[in-house]
């Protein structure tokens, strides 16, 4: 029933975790899809054959996002592509520790680059072509973080608020062409950014039994909700925090 058929998608972080799982849903779907990673290239290489493999086109670039004219040039690359950019998924980022008092200046400023300014140098360079087109898509992968908090990643649910508040922003502000802004916030979600804390199967079990419907999901269970914010499914949501946790948090952002 959901169907992007001929539509293009740009997804970052795509090489691996929800990134390739919603490149491969989207290509299912229809959808042509270009992927931007940092430094996975046979990762990078695997979702490309297996966008290919369901008779779609994949683009893949390695770059950046923290730099604004790796962004620009990527985007102008698509676009001269393509012509268009139909959907745009803010899914890469970065989760790592900091305690406050530690003095850690570069983890404060590596996780606000990777995961917030990137944000708006992907929405600065793309929304324009939205507006061209009178229509547009894009869904923000965020974080139970930014609803609730998380010490000693402080850091990192901040970007994760603060992306709650662009979409919510951003969906006022891009309405009048027909974009819609919404966010998919997770919980545990077992990939690999979370591979060095669940190593420890004491704590992977005590987080199984924290969620209420008891599992810890695989990519796809969040791939499958962004794909459902893209389509026309769900042309009358824009502004939505849309939480894919198991019920591990129930609140709203």
């Amino acid at each position: 029933m959901i169907t992007l058929k001929d539509q293009k998608t740009l997804i970052t972080g795509g090489s691996r975790g929800i990134g390739r799982a919603a490149a491969v849903l989207f290509a299912e779907a229809g959808a042509d899809v270009a992927i931007t990673y940092q430094c996975r290239d046979r990762a990078a290489q695997e979702v490309k054959a297996e966008v290919e493999k369901r008779g779609r086109e994949c683009l893949i670039y390695k770059i950046e996002l923290a730099r604004r004219d790796d962004v620009i040039r990527t985007t102008a690359d698509i676009i001269g592509r393509w012509k268009r950019i139909d959907t745009l998924v803010n899914n890469a980022g970065i989760w790592n520790f900091l305690e406050i008092g530690s003095g850690d200046v570069e983890a404060w400023d590596e996780m606000m680059a990777v995961n917030l300014d990137s944000l708006f140098y992907l929405a600065d360079a793309i929304v324009p072509h939205m507006k061209a087109q009178g229509r547009g898509r894009i869904v923000n992968v965020g974080s139970t973080a930014g609803i609730r908090g998380e010490a000693l990643h402080s850091h990192y649910a901040a970007t994760k608020g603060a992306m709650n508040a662009l979409t919510k922003s951003w969906a006022v502000e891009f309405a009048p062409w027909n974009i819609n802004v919404n966010c998919v916030a997770p919980g545990w979600v077992d990939t690999d950014m979370c591979n060095e804390v669940f190593r420890d199967e004491a704590f992977r079990e005590s987080v199984r039994r924290s969620i209420p419907l008891q599992r810890i999901p695989p990519p796809e269970d969040i791939a499958g909700p962004i794909l459902f914010l893209a389509s026309d499914l769900a042309r009358h949501i824009t502004g939505a925090v849309l939480s894919v946790n198991g019920g591990g948090v129930l609140c709203g952002a």
